[in-house]
């Protein structure tokens, strides 16, 4: 192992520290699912990739909002979207509250999802909204 100028023996550097910190943020169930939202709500990824992770009237929610792929990066701005971030809280055992923050070009948005833990063991979404409006299909 090569040792950095300046680095302390025996100590990860700071990329390998931010490295992992991503990696922990990206396996907490609201960062993963927020993720996968803003693929398929920006047009990058088809509505069907999250069947298998919805219930219900969440699938029909999510299918009427990737319709009109509302993340999508619009005008001259083409930075793709990306989550500024996604936290939850668990308002009873097996069940995720979350937000997520999502920035797309100059303008920040807001995605609340439901998250409930099924007897398979996964999360899977119950309810999700955009910006605070839903299409009347599913409410968190």
């Amino acid at each position: 192992m090569t040792s950095r100028p300046g680095a302390a023996p025996g100590r990860p550097s700071a990329s390998a520290l931010r490295a992992a910190a991503a990696r922990e943020r990206e396996r907490q169930p609201p960062y993963w699912f927020a993720s996968r939202l803003l693929l398929v709500l920006s047009g990058q990824r088809p509505v069907h990739t999250l069947l298998q992770h919805t219930r219900g009237p969440a699938y029909e929610e999510l299918t009427s909002l990737a319709s009109h792929a509302p993340l999508r990066p619009r005008g001259a701005d083409r930075t793709s979207p990306e989550v500024l971030d996604a936290r939850g809280s668990r308002p009873r055992d097996g069940v995720i509250e979350a937000f997520a923050r999502i920035v797309t070009g100059d303008r920040q948005r807001a995605i609340a999802f439901r998250l409930e833990l099924c007897a398979d063991h996964r999360w899977r979404c119950s309810a999700v909204e955009l910006d605070g409006q839903s299409t009347g299909r599913s409410r968190p």
